[in-house]
């Protein structure tokens, strides 16, 4: 599984993939995990989810901006995704990526973007959620987000990565910020020397970043499909008596649906990360990298024609 899941990353950097992918991925079945290529695709699929009573986010998808006026017009298209949310009345919030808003750029510029966000978020009555990208980000991920909650921004998130090695420091850096964290295993290809390639190894991280965390007295976003994790998680909230307020399970569209549902009808709350846009291909790769059954649905469909 290990080299099929390096195999299937290397290829979300093809260019002759993305182009057969992105001319064939819908009728294939890449609607299962992404919303459509626009907004207007993406609001009823957040509505029936609310109204299935799970909460939602959703991500404009794209990354790796070059070009400082491109990043204007992301941040314009995120500021209309904030008052459309807002007027439909959804229970969904933002997530976004730095290198979308121009972290490839200038960090400051990154930061800007991101800054008139969760301002913009704010005045909304809605929250901004900072993605995690590749271990070369990291550190200007968090001090950006370090600088705007420092700043006195409350309606802002990170995330951190389990199967980095450097997590649980910059875990223990942040908890005295009360943050709101999502903790992840990790979805891009990383080198063994920063990284552990072995599952157990991330799962063992991903359960000790949980623990630090719950028990830090921020809010955390316990982002997996696997159920040993989150029952885990589950059974260590109530062993400490943490209110079900301080945390709660995010999964993504497409994936695990029975799964999101059940812990909803146990009392939990459950937020569905259901993205949308035409730069949907490098999602999906990451998609089936991370699950084969994620893969076989994909083939299934490709042989079904």
């Amino acid at each position: 599984m290990s080299a099929l899941r390096s195999v299937i990353l290397a290829a979300a950097d093809s260019p002759r993939m993305q182009r057969l992918v992105q001319r064939y991925g819908f009728r294939l079945g890449a609607a299962r995990f992404v919303a459509g290529e626009t907004l207007d695709d993406a609001v009823p699929v957040l509505r029936r989810l609310n109204e299935s009573g799970l909460l939602t986010n959703t991500t404009l998808l794209g990354e790796g901006v070059r070009d400082e006026a491109e990043t204007r017009s992301v941040v314009a298209a995120y500021r209309d995704v904030l008052d459309r949310i807002h007027a439909e009345g959804l229970r969904t919030n933002v997530a976004v990526k730095l290198t979308h808003l121009g972290l490839s750029i200038d960090e400051e510029l990154a930061q800007r973007n991101v800054g008139d966000l969760v301002y913009h978020a704010a005045r909304v009555g809605n929250f901004i959620r900072i993605d995690m990208e590749e271990s070369r980000h990291v550190d200007a991920t968090l001090r950006i987000y370090r600088a705007l909650r420092e700043a006195g921004h409350e309606n802002v998130g990170a995330v951190l990565q389990s199967y980095l090695f450097r997590s649980e420091d910059d875990l223990a850096a942040l908890l005295p910020l009360a943050p709101n964290l999502r903790i992840v295993k990790g979805a891009y290809l990383e080198p063994p020397e920063i990284a552990y390639p072995q599952k157990r190894d991330v799962d063992a991280a991903y359960a000790g970043l949980l623990e630090m965390s719950l028990e830090g007295g921020g809010f955390t976003a316990v982002a997996t499909h696997d159920e040993t994790l989150i029952e885990h998680a589950i059974s260590f909230a109530r062993e400490r008596s943490i209110p079900n307020e301080r945390f709660q399970f995010q999964m993504l569209y497409g994936v695990r649906p029975r799964l999101q549902l059940d812990l909803v009808r146990r009392g939990f709350a459950v937020l569905v990360a259901t993205p949308y846009g035409p730069e949907w291909y490098r999602y999906l790769m990451r998609r089936l990298a991370e699950r084969p059954a994620n893969l076989l649905f994909f083939l299934r469909n490709l042989v079904r024609g």
